[in-house]
């Protein structure tokens, strides 16, 4: 079939709106009758943190693939393959690989040594009360900054399908989204938004799978072919996109980002909060081992296809109509399916990103608001006396509300950005913030209070200074079309940290914070590190109250 063709009917001129709207309004009628079945057991703590650990390994992997294939994998990637070639698919790799670094040293420890949050298991061996706060505010900043992503890709998102260009209208369509997510985790908890999980990795990996057939289909499955189409549209220097170097070859600065970009998304996986607290919703730390299995298969073979739909949106659409929709490169997956299969194709594939968007947005918010309500309230606040479950559920449900407004603001206001890189920089506050703190309180026996509030407050403080002050804040500016490559506009300049990504820097100092944090004190409990070592290994008391651990 002739490419050019193809390329000529992807476009956003012709959408069906209504064919969108009817096929979203289904999905979502379908989630919401699924969540209010699922509220009738969501009035526990325990339900509605942890779906009362009623999901199988199987279950839960398919929900931890649904929960971490965001629109960054499905939208984000396949425009910066599109756009990037070789370059782009290095995020697919980092995705891929970090998952090797959760099976083997955080999945089943963690499942063992917490309840529901993160800050259960920083705070088994130390000084409760400071440690649960420091944790619960590392979860809500990395919380943010990957709902800025997931809000930013559904404002292009519909904005493509719905022919909405002013920013007021994506504004309105980010807004319906955020509602949408709150119901979601309001009413359903834990148990309700797994089984949306469930539910979009289903669709995503047939849709996915339906789009990575056809386009192969097209060019006689055979991949040079698409490669050689892909490099061939792409017109001047297209043969960039099959080699390395397109996006981070240009000088020693953008190596350099390179490897502050792959440590940031191989090392952040296995701190990132809401991935973290997948692990309490399966009965055992065997069923915690094979969720990782199951998920490493299934986001495997989705980073497969995105290969060729990346490669498929370059050669069928065409980087320069890619660069010209709403949502600029987060918009070449619908493309493709609209380039393949018309009107219907893409309203289907848009749907399928649109429960992506849904799905995750739902994780992060009850991730966050548990954070909130069972560290903050329960155990600071009212010092571990909560016996009232029903009313730290109501602060749960008060939170998420509260975090859904404030995802809705910060999505209007990175609304354009390529949600990919957005991700990563949440992989790199998890990476530096969470990950030091987890791995010293799993695996040294000498690391107390201070050196975990070091590590957390001091690697949150690093990277987002760094990412304040770097250039995806402001001051970079496409060399061609003179249109700012940050979030902000032309003109406003006040970057000093040359990376885009701060990873290579926030990661080592966060781990060095922590253990000077540490030497400097002299608080130290080899008793309790013994019992939370018996634990992690043994799964002994997994789900047994926390206490007050004494400074010494």
């Amino acid at each position: 079939m002739n490419a050019g063709i193809l390329a000529e009917a992807a476009g956003p001129a012709s959408t069906n709106p209504w064919l969108n709207i009817g096929i979203f309004a289904v999905f979502v009628i379908i989630t919401l009758v699924i969540v209010f079945r699922a509220s009738r057991r969501s009035g526990t703590a325990v339900d509605f943190y942890a779906a009362g650990h009623s999901f199988s390994g199987a279950q839960n992997g398919i929900a931890i693939s649904g929960d971490y294939l965001s629109a960054a994998s499905f939208l984000g990637i396949a425009g910066a393959i599109a756009l990037n070639g070789y370059d782009g698919f290095l995020y697919s790799i980092g995705f891929l690989v970090a998952w090797l670094v959760a099976l083997l040293l955080v999945a089943e420890l963690l499942r063992n040594t917490g309840r529901y949050t993160m800050g259960d298991v920083l705070s088994f061996r130390m000084q409760q009360r400071p440690v649960r706060a420091a944790a619960s505010v590392s979860t809500l900043v990395v919380s943010f900054f990957y709902l800025l992503a997931q809000m930013a890709g559904a404002g292009g998102l519909v904005a493509l399908l719905l022919g909405v260009t002013g920013a007021g209208g994506q504004a309105i369509v980010i807004a319906v989204v955020g509602i949408i997510m709150i119901t979601y985790v309001l009413v359903g908890g834990m148990r309700g938004t797994t089984w949306v999980q469930i539910i979009k990795a289903a669709l995503l990996l047939v849709g996915a799978a339906v789009m990575f057939i056809w386009v192969l289909g097209l060019f006689g499955f055979n991949l040079s072919g698409l490669l050689g189409d892909a490099a061939t549209k792409a017109g001047e220097g297209g043969q960039a996109l099959l080699a390395p170097g397109k996006q981070y070859g240009k000088s020693a600065i953008t190596q350099l980002d390179f490897v502050s970009l792959g440590l940031a998304l191989v090392l952040g996986t296995a701190g990132l909060p809401h991935i973290l607290m997948r692990f309490y919703t399966v009965p055992s730390a065997k069923e915690a081992r094979k969720s990782v299995v199951w998920a490493i298969w299934l986001i495997g073979i989705f980073y497969l296809f995105t290969l060729v739909l990346g490669y498929g949106a370059a050669a069928l659409v065409g980087p320069k109509v890619i660069k010209a929709a709403p949502g600029g490169q987060n918009s070449a997956a619908p493309l493709l399916a609209e380039a393949l299969g018309g009107p219907v194709l893409l309203g289907l594939i848009a749907a399928v990103a649109f429960a992506t968007i849904l799905a995750v947005v739902a994780g992060l918010t009850i991730t966050a608001s548990a954070s909130f309500a069972h560290d903050i309230y329960a155990n600071i606040i009212k010092k571990g006396a909560a016996d009232d479950k029903k009313q730290e559920v109501r602060v749960a449900r008060i939170t998420a509300a509260v975090i859904g407004v404030i995802a809705i603001l910060g999505g209007i206001l990175a609304n354009g950005q390529n949600i990919a890189f957005l991700v990563a920089l949440a992989f790199a506050v998890a990476a530096s913030a969470n990950l030091p703190t987890i791995l010293y309180t799993l695996f040294w026996k000498r690391f107390n209070t201070s050196g975990a509030l070091w590590s957390i407050y001091g690697g949150l403080a690093i990277t987002i200074i760094l990412i304040v002050f770097s250039p995806a804040v402001s001051g970079k500016v496409d060399p061609m079309t003179h249109k700012s490559l940050s979030m902000l506009p032309v003109g406003i300049d006040f970057h000093w940290f040359p990376l885009d990504n701060p990873g290579l820097v926030s990661i080592p100092l966060s781990f060095l914070l922590g253990y000077l944090g540490t030497v400097l004190s002299k608080e130290s409990n080899a008793k309790k590190y013994a019992e939370l070592e018996v634990r992690a290994l043994t799964g002994a008391h997994a789900h047994g109250a926390v206490k007050e651990t004494p400074a010494k």
